[in-house]
C-alpha cells in the first residue's frame, strides 16, 4: 500500500528533469513531500556533477535541498573505493568534474593518459560518464585492465536521458573497454546495493517504509527490489510501459510522473 511508504530515495535524471530541463510540477512535488510528511534524497547514477552543482542546478529550478539530501554515484564509488585502498593510492579515472573531485578529495592520485603512455601502471581505473571521452583516454584504460588493473565503474546505464532523447551513457563506455579487454568492471551505483544502503542511512529509515522512484527498470527498479525496497516506476524517463512485463523485476507501482505520484501520496496520507 502507498501509505505504507514514508521515505523516498529519487532518481534525478527522467525523473526530475532531462538534461537541463525540469519535469513539470517540479516544485509542487517537493511541496507536496513536505506537506505530507515524506522523507526524501536524492540519488543518482550520473558521476558527473559534484553535489554541489546539483543544489545549484535545482535552486534554478525553484527547488532549495541540501547537500546531505544528495548522492551520487560519483561519490559513493570514491567513498568504497577510499575504503580499499591505501590513501595516496594511483588511479586512472575516466568521467567529469563529479568522479574527479571526489576522488582527489578522498586523497587518489590521478593518472592521465599520457602518463600512462609513458609508462605509468596505476592498479585502479575507474570510469563514469563523460561526454568528452575520446579513443585515447579509453585505450589507456583498456591498456591497464589488459595488465591486470582493477576496473571500476559508477554505474552501469547504457543511455542518459536528454532533451533529444536516449544518448549513450556510462555503460556505453564501459562496454569499450569491456568488448577489447574482456573484462567485466564491477559496478558500485544502482543496481548494486551500496547506494540504497547510503540513501536508507542518510534516511534513518527502514526499508519496509522507504520506496526508490525511477525511471529505469534494470538499475532502480532491480536494484531496489533486490535491496527490499518498495518500487516505484515513473514513465518520464527511459522506461515504458511495454517494458514492465518483460522485466526481470517488477515495479510495486507505476506512475506517468512525479505530478501524479505525488496527487497519489497525498491521496493516501488522507486516507
Amino acid at each position: 500500500m502507498l501509505s505504507e511508504i514514508k521515505n523516498l530515495v529519487l532518481d534525478m535524471d527522467g525523473v526530475l528533469w532531462h538534461g537541463e530541463t525540469p519535469v513539470p510540477g517540479l516544485v509542487q512535488f517537493f511541496e507536496t513531500l513536505d506537506q505530507v510528511g515524506i522523507g526524501y534524497v536524492l540519488a543518482t547514477n550520473n558521476a558527473t556533477k559534484t553535489v554541489n552543482q546539483y543544489t545549484d542546478k535545482l535552486k534554478r529550478f525553484g527547488v532549495d535541498i541540501a547537500p546531505e539530501r544528495i548522492l551520487t554515484s560519483a561519490e559513493i564509488t570514491a567513498d568504497h573505493l577510499q575504503s580499499h585502498y591505501p590513501l595516496g593510492s594511483a588511479v586512472y579515472v575516466i568521467g567529469d568534474k563529479g568522479l574527479f573531485q571526489a576522488m582527489e578529495t578522498r586523497g587518489f592520485e590521478i593518472i592521465t593518459p599520457d602518463e600512462v603512455y609513458k609508462g605509468a601502471r596505476p592498479s585502479l581505473v575507474v570510469l563514469g560518464f563523460t561526454a568528452d571521452a575520446v579513443y585515447n583516454q579509453l585505450a589507456m584504460a583498456a591498456l591497464l585492465v589488459e595488465n591486470g588493473a582493477a576496473f571500476v565503474g559508477t554505474n552501469p546505464d547504457p543511455s542518459l536521458p536528454t532533451e533529444l532523447g536516449p544518448l549513450p551513457g556510462a555503460g556505453a563506455l564501459l562496454a569499450v573497454i569491456s568488448t577489447s579487454t574482456g573484462v567485466q568492471p564491477q559496478i558500485i551505483g544502482k543496481p548494486q546495493p551500496i547506494m540504497f544502503e547510503h540513501a536508507l542511512k542518510r534516511l534513518n529509515s527502514q526499508k519496509s517504509n522507504t520506496a526508490m522512484v525511477g525511471d529505469r527498470l534494470s538499475t532502480d527498479i532491480a536494484g531496489a527490489k533486490a535491496a527490499g525496497l518498495w518500487a516505484i516506476l515513473v514513465l518520464s524517463g527511459i522506461a515504458e510501459t511495454e517494458n514492465i512485463q518483460q522485466a526481470e523485476y517488477e515495479p510495486d507501482f507505476v506512475f506517468t510522473d512525479i505530478t501524479e505520484l505525488g496527487v497519489e501520496l497525498q491521496r493516501a496520507a488522507q486516507d
